[in-house]
């Protein structure tokens, strides 16, 4: 057996508001899907990744799941500047979590949430 194209989904309650929040960070919509003529899944893809967003509605109505708020996994971005990226995102709908700080051997990391709450790691390598 063999498993190939990984991506991560989010679940999201408002498909429209967290699209403009990844295409801000730079994602650019690379698929759709629709129900009834109103999207309810799409995939961006930003430097070969890949991320798709579902509306948590579709997701109990076509496969009889209810996202909860409990959160299992990240999204994790890389960046050249921890603190701009941070303030960027937080000017574009995201909100803070954890403050950026240093870590280890040269990383700085903070965290902040999409619209949904969806954790967002935003991290670089100080030289």
């Amino acid at each position: 057996m063999e498993f190939k194209t990984p991506q991560i989904n989010l679940y999201v309650k408002d498909l429209a508001a967290s699209r403009a929040f990844y295409e801000k960070l730079g994602f650019k919509l690379a698929f759709t899907a629709e129900m009834e003529g109103e999207p309810v899944h799409q995939e961006f893809v930003l430097d070969g990744f890949k991320v798709g967003l579902a509306s948590r509605t579709s997701a109990n109505q076509v496969h009889g799941l209810n996202p909860g708020t409990e959160r299992a996994s990240e999204l994790v971005l890389w960046t050249e500047d921890t603190d701009s990226a941070i303030r960027y995102v937080l000017e574009n709908g995201g909100t803070l979590q954890r403050e950026p700080h240093d870590f280890l051997n040269g990383l700085r990391a903070g965290w902040v949430r999409d619209p949904d709450g969806n954790p967002i790691q935003l991290v670089c390598r100080k030289y």
